[in-house]
């Protein structure tokens, strides 16, 4: 998969500027961030896996997806979602795919949004990370945490940092504070050093504590 343009010099401002995070680079070289899916159906299925196991989402996602395509299509796992086509569903039919009132309306929600273009994937290179997290914070059922996922892992934003990202919050206490949790300032305050590169350093950071990259 190709590699984001901004990795190898990323990966060498980082070594160079923090220990920890030279020793987790030389611990996992050849992988990088990759870009899954599109836009709306990234967002969708992020939606779609908010507080259930990942096998559960699974399953629901791929009704959802059988429901919004066309019959003669059979591999749900590679389709990419109509916005047009799911805001036409009713909510009881997705409903019926294993989503709660609230999932259901927010995936309407969000069809909405692009097929109104109030969000339009054209328009966003031209703004900021926190211009099109404030975007997409407009859609139910996104919150702050959910658009910084997509922001990394769809946007390839170089410079993130989620400050409520558990898993940041627990591999930066093991590596940093002696195991003890940082507060929030902590943490943005330890990141001013990563800059411009916050995504990638906390990419790695999160390799410490599972080696496998989760895909979003």
């Amino acid at each position: 998969m190709t590699k984001p343009k901004f990795w190898d010099d990323a990966i060498r401002h980082l070594a160079a500027r923090d220990r920890v995070l030279a020793g987790l680079i030389a611990a996992f070289p050849e992988i990088h961030l990759t870009r899954r899916g599109d836009p709306f159906t990234t967002l969708a299925r992020s939606i779609v896996g908010q507080q259930i196991s990942v096998k559960a989402a699974q399953s629901v996602w791929e009704r959802v997806v059988s429901a919004c395509t066309e019959r003669s299509t059979t591999r749900v796992d590679s389709l990419h979602l109509d916005p047009q086509r799911v805001q036409r569903k009713r909510l009881d039919s997705l409903r019926r795919c294993g989503l709660s009132a609230s999932k259901a309306s927010y995936i309407r929600d969000l069809a909405r949004h692009f097929a109104t273009a109030r969000l339009d994937p054209a328009a966003w290179p031209a703004l900021d990370d926190e211009a099109l997290i404030e975007a997409l914070v407009e859609v139910k059922g996104i919150g702050r945490w959910t658009a910084e996922m997509f922001m990394m892992f769809h946007e390839l934003r170089p410079n993130i940092l989620p400050v409520d990202d558990l898993g940041l919050q627990k591999a930066v206490a093991v590596h940093y504070f002696d195991g003890e949790r940082p507060s929030k300032d902590a943490l943005r305050a330890l990141g001013e050093r990563w800059q411009p590169y916050r995504s990638v350093a906390t990419w790695y950071l999160w390799r410490s504590l599972d080696p496998v990259p989760v895909e979003y």
